[in-house]
């Protein structure tokens, strides 16, 4: 009997996890609430467990056609001078970044000949027993599943039906991200320009093509009322912590004003006593959301792959390769949950002495790597 599976959910775990389920003799059904593919979202990394996932998956092609291939980032000041330049050293046989946009849509047409994927629609209510879960749409018809797994992210629906309040699993760090797809003419380098002020981070990272990223990330107590589904209050609230920039920052506020795809949400943690509750379980962020620099999408691929395999392992008990995925893919974001305060500190400093220091520290380590290249060049 082919077991039926609902991914609720269509960033990188979805997809990924939908590609493997179909590979090992499932019939997976991902549902999308977005009517389509977003364009926004920080360049991520393919590495480490993730990059021998997606060379099984043949994407290896498509994504170095679509990688950044940054060359170095390039701290500036309120005038734009450049004051330190640490180079970006990538190993291209194992590793690669990518708009996240990107990485999804190339997983999603991976996936789309093996899965059936559904844009527009979400899950609004599940009840499981013994066997499945019956599964109740916002519009479309109800269905009947064999598991469900919940991929959507830090907000995630299938986790708030299932575990109960969003407030009770996640918790607010003191930061806020925005980004947004903005023109090459902010950055014709191949370089990412940061600009950073006391508890605020302002960046282009340049693309492919005649694109770049815009991103912002700043230190701020929780909002009251704030939804995270509201772009209108999304944008004041960037506006309103970046108001006395420098730099390229109000420029970069006019395109957040007029911005028609804005990704904006707090940065949290989630923490979950287990990743399933019988026949429902989670993934990616909506389990465990765990990192500041790109590498929550190699995790999720990875826990994708795992879960695709634990469950293809305990196909006649399923509850049981929900276990072992679990048991198995903690070893790998537990010691990520632990960096996170490390990562803010260096990220977004929340002091002039702590923006003074990181940025001369990136001119000590320039200065360090050149010290190596001459010293390569008298051999």
């Amino acid at each position: 009997m082919t077991r039926t599976v609902l991914i609720s959910g269509a960033g990188v775990a979805g997809p990924t996890l939908a590609y493997w389920l179909a590979r090992n003799g499932f019939a997976p059904t991902v549902v999308e609430r977005a009517t389509g593919q977003r364009s926004s979202g920080n360049p991520v990394d393919v590495r480490g467990p993730a990059y021998p996932v997606a060379e099984k998956m043949g994407l290896i092609p498509r994504l170095r056609a679509a990688a950044t291939a940054t060359t170095g980032l390039v701290f500036v000041d309120a005038q734009g001078r450049r004051k330190s330049r640490v180079d970006m050293t990538v190993n291209h046989a194992v590793e690669v970044e990518v708009p996240r946009a990107d990485l999804a849509a190339i997983i999603t047409d991976a996936a789309a000949d093996r899965a059936e994927i559904v844009y527009g629609d979400s899950i609004s209510a599940l009840t499981q027993d013994g066997s499945g879960v019956d599964v109740t749409f916002e519009r479309g018809t109800p269905r009947r599943f064999d598991l469900v797994i919940g991929t959507d992210g830090q907000h995630s629906t299938v986790r708030r039906l299932a575990w109960g309040p969003e407030s009770d699993f996640v918790a607010h760090r003191g930061l806020f991200v925005a980004t947004l797809p903005v023109e090459r003419e902010l950055n014709p380098t191949t370089d990412v320009l940061l600009y950073g002020m006391p508890g605020r981070l302002a960046s282009v990272h340049p693309v492919r093509g005649d694109g770049g990223i815009a991103a912002f990330i700043w230190r701020g107590k929780p909002v009251p009322g704030y939804d995270h589904r509201d772009t209108a209050q999304h944008k004041r609230i960037v506006e309103q912590a970046y108001a006395s920039g420098g730099w390229l920052v109000p420029e970069l506020l006019e395109r957040v004003r007029d911005a028609g795809d804005l990704y904006f949400d707090t940065v949290s943690q989630v923490r979950l006593d287990t990743w399933s509750r019988g026949r429902i379980g989670l993934l990616g962020d909506a389990a465990s959301s765990v990192s500041l620099f790109g590498e929550g999408s190699s995790l999720a691929m990875a826990g994708a792959y795992t879960l695709a395999r634990t469950l293809a392992e305990h196909r006649d008990h399923p509850e049981q390769g929900l276990e072992a995925y679990e048991y198995e893919h903690r070893k790998l974001t537990g010691p990520k949950q632990n960096t996170f305060a490390a990562a803010a500190t260096l990220m977004v400093p929340a002091t002039r002495l702590g923006v003074s220091l990181r940025d001369n520290g990136a001119r000590l380590v320039t200065g360090w790597q050149r010290l190596k290249a001459a010293a390569s060049c008298g051999r």
